[in-house]
């Protein structure tokens, strides 16, 4: 007697198209027997299975257990409905099912059967520099529309040949409905310029000799170009610079294999691991010494940004090039990421020598990801984008309407938000260049057009000259409102964690915008998603000059020593070494002693800053964050001493006497202690007055919950030394491990914020 007959439907939402999922689906069906059918929609993967009850049941265990390696499963709700009797399962058309609840893939590295096919002699795509398969290749960076079809993505110009259109058509290949999927026959075509002249046939090993003789080659990737230089040649990487206009910002090296990557730097096993993941970002490691590296390449850092090829193009180019190769972002310094080929003639030709193009389309640009593995703490994302965006991520409450965050001024990320979901944008850099604002508005277009999403509500920095604060001003027909900006810090950390809060919150950054008018920026917050109370901060300094004192650290280190000498401030600068020209001592007077032009801060960037400079490590910034980068990579990692920094009660604040610490410091190397060793106290000093604080608040409110945000919490020393002390009090402490500290995560906390004050409004 024969069982009867069961079905079931099923949604799935989460990471599931562009990355095998309906091929696996169906060989699963096939394997139980089952019938039924799959397909994908805008907002999910749908699918029915019809037979056996004890099959469905197995077929159900293995759904959940043995997904694809790429597929992230956000939701499956499971309903029965009545059998039809079918005695077949099918994958069915792509459906537009309204708003979009899909995650859109990310791109993904090479994989390793992709890797051997261009390596065998006797494969077709032999050395073919555009080849992938379902579990690799461009995703994001490629797609149009939803539902993910070739024909919503750049691929759709190229027609598949009638060998690639039965792998694609073909459920048990792994080019299954491979969108990007293409050979040599009928895929795009790659080339190089070079001194008027166009090569095709040998455009890669022709690349690989122009590299060998020191020249500078843009090279077209997944989501924008690189210049490209011999890591080893130090002309080289020095004219590059001088083109670029990058002083001393250290430059990111792609090598051939690990092989190489051991030989120059040192490498630890989760080091490796991240290296070769699908993300396959930028991973900052420390170099080793003695290599024959140029020394232009990361100048007064102890680490090197490092990737291995992630597309058959790169593994192919350093298969005839240099083994460690300059691949830096294809534009000129606090640009827009070249893309498209006429704009990298136009904008690159006076920075490149040579171009090695390609005829895929890019739809979006999407820089190389940057992560920081802090010993203890993990993964610390420093630049979010190729690999990891546009993945969703899950918000612990629910927005009660859609909602966009516009971010910040500086590594500016937008977020949109609706239900549990939010989908943070790649990073896209300061919003200082009116190119770089064009493309944020065409960014946050396409991320609506693809989520099929109007946001009513648009979440923005309290800082009025921002120009995300002015386009969401701008903006008709929506809602608007304000989010502090080191709150949207401390709620950014806390809803990637899944967390609503209350916590202490220590948001150290360089700038934000005040309530009082003031810089702030040493912030310690009683807060949660739907508001915070400012408990703490850093003793308030002046900012001589205002923006420039951040361009010139000399300037910081004498409002510090102003600030705790008084009238000796200039006589301890000459002490120090720290010079001024007649007439900017005199602008300096006036400004330190009438504020003048010189709004107060409570930075935490700033009073790395003076630090750097009073000891000599640091006295030139020509990019964000130097000051306090070289002071760590100078510090004495295994320092215990400390300064004593006094908690001041104020005005029913905690005012951590940072003012005081500057001074132990400078002190301390005025009496002899190598600068390597006081920046080893500071650091120390600063760690244990955060746990002070902590206790004390913590006795006051009951609070064991601790967030730590902003951008000098990429400072690896601080933040293992803070973690480590506020672990060993029992503290639960949360850092950041899916987005950034930096400004680059406060469009999630934007959102996170309006999510929690509109839920608190909703009846």
């Amino acid at each position: 007697m024969s069982r009867a007959v069961a079905r079931k439907k099923l949604r799935v939402s989460g990471v599931v198209q562009g990355v095998g999922f309906r091929p696996f689906v169906y060989r699963l069906a096939q394997k139980h027997r089952l019938a039924g059918h799959v397909r994908n929609t805008s907002s999910s993967v749908e699918l029915e299975i019809e037979g056996d009850p004890l099959a469905l049941d197995a077929f159900l265990h293995d759904f959940v257990s043995d997904t694809p390696a790429l597929a992230r499963l956000q939701e499956v709700v499971a309903e029965d409905v009545l059998p039809l009797g079918e005695d077949k399962f099918t994958i069915l058309a792509s459906q537009d099912s309204g708003p979009t609840a899909a995650v859109i893939p990310a791109d993904v590295a090479l994989c390793p059967d992709c890797a051997r096919e261009i390596s065998d002699p006797q494969d077709r795509r032999y050395l073919y520099p555009f080849t992938n398969c379902t579990n690799c290749g461009p995703r994001f960076t490629i797609i149009r529309n939803v539902p993910y079809d070739r024909e919503q993505t750049t691929m759709a110009a190229f027609a598949l040949c009638p060998d690639c259109r039965e792998e694609y058509a073909n459920p048990l290949n792994r080019r299954f409905h491979a969108e990007p999927t293409a050979c040599p026959v009928c895929g795009p075509n790659l080339w190089l310029e070079y001194d008027g002249q166009r090569w095709e046939r040998h455009a890669l090993a022709r690349a690989g000799e122009l590299l060998r003789d020191g020249r500078i080659i843009a090279v077209k990737g997944l989501g924008g170009f690189h210049l490209a230089c011999d890591a080893r040649q130090a002309a080289a990487v020095e004219l590059l610079r001088q083109r670029k206009g990058r002083q001393d910002k250290p430059f990111a090296v792609t090598v051939r294999d690990m092989r190489v990557a051991e030989e120059i730097c040192e490498l630890t096993d989760s080091d490796r691991r991240l290296l070769a993941s699908p993300a396959s970002p930028i991973v900052l490691v420390r170099r080793r010494a003695g290599t024959d590296l140029a020394p232009g390449l990361a100048p007064g850092n102890n680490y090197l940004g490092l990737m291995l090829p992630y597309t058959p193009l790169h593994l192919l180019l350093l298969q005839h090039s240099p083994p460690v190769l300059v691949m830096t972002s294809g534009n000129r310094s606090e640009e827009p990421l070249a893309f498209d080929n006429d704009e990298a003639r136009r904008t690159l030709g006076h920075l490149a020598d040579g171009f090695l193009f390609h005829n895929r389309g890019i739809q979006v640009p999407c820089d190389d990801s940057v992560i920081r593995l802090i010993p203890e703490i993990g993964p610390t994302i420093i630049r979010r984008a190729r690999g990891y965006v546009p993945e969703a991520l899950a918000l612990p409450l629910t927005c009660p309407e859609d909602i966009l965050g516009v971010g910040a001024q500086d590594k500016n990320t937008f977020c949109l938000g609706w239900d549990r979901s939010a989908l943070l944008s790649q990073h896209l850099g300061d919003l200082d260049s009116l190119e770089t604002f064009d493309y944020f508005r065409y960014a946050i277009e396409h991320f609506k057009a693809l989520s099929q999403r109007q946001p009513s509500v648009v979440a923005h920095d309290l800082h009025p000259s921002y120009l995300s604060t002015r386009y969401a001003q701008e903006l008709r027909d929506v809602r608007r409102l304000g989010v502090q900006h080191h709150h949207a810090h401390i709620a950014a950390c806390l809803a990637e964690h899944g967390r609503l809060g209350p916590c202490l919150g220590l948001a150290f950054d360089g700038t934000g915008y005040g309530l009082d008018g003031a810089i702030w920026g040493g912030e310690i917050l009683l807060a949660d998603l739907a508001g915070y109370r400012r408990a703490g901060h850093f003793a308030p300094v002046l900012l001589p000059g205002g923006e420039a004192a951040v361009r010139h650290p000399g300037r910081m280190a004498l409002a510090y020593l102003q600030a705790a000498y008084g009238d000796a401030a200039f006589q301890q600068a000459e002490r120090l070494g720290l010079t001024f020209s007649p007439l900017e001592r005199q602008i300096l007077e006036r400004q330190l002693a009438t504020g003048w032009n010189s709004p107060t801060t409570t930075s935490a960037g700033r009073l790395f800053d003076a630090v750097a400079a009073a000891l000599n490590i640091c006295r030139r910034r020509t990019y964000e964050g130097q000051p306090a980068l070289e002071l760590e990579m100078a510090a004495e990692y295994a320092e215990d001493e400390f300064y004593p920094i006094p908690v001041i009660k104020q005005d029913q604040r905690l005012v951590l006497d940072t003012v005081a610490l500057f001074r132990h410091t400078v002190e301390d190397f005025l009496q002899g202690a190598p600068p390597n060793r006081a920046a080893g106290r500071f650091h120390e000093s600063l760690a244990r007055v955060c746990l002070e604080i902590c206790l004390q608040l913590r006795e006051e409110t009951g609070l064991n919950l601790v967030a730590l945000s902003g951008g000098v919490w990429q400072n690896g020393l601080l933040a293992l030394r803070t973690v480590a002390r506020l672990s060993q009090a029992g503290f639960e402490v949360l850092t950041h491990q899916q987005t950034p500290p930096n400004d680059g995560g406060i469009a999630l906390g934007q959102v996170a914020v309006v999510a929690a004050v509109l839920g608190m409004q909703t009846p």
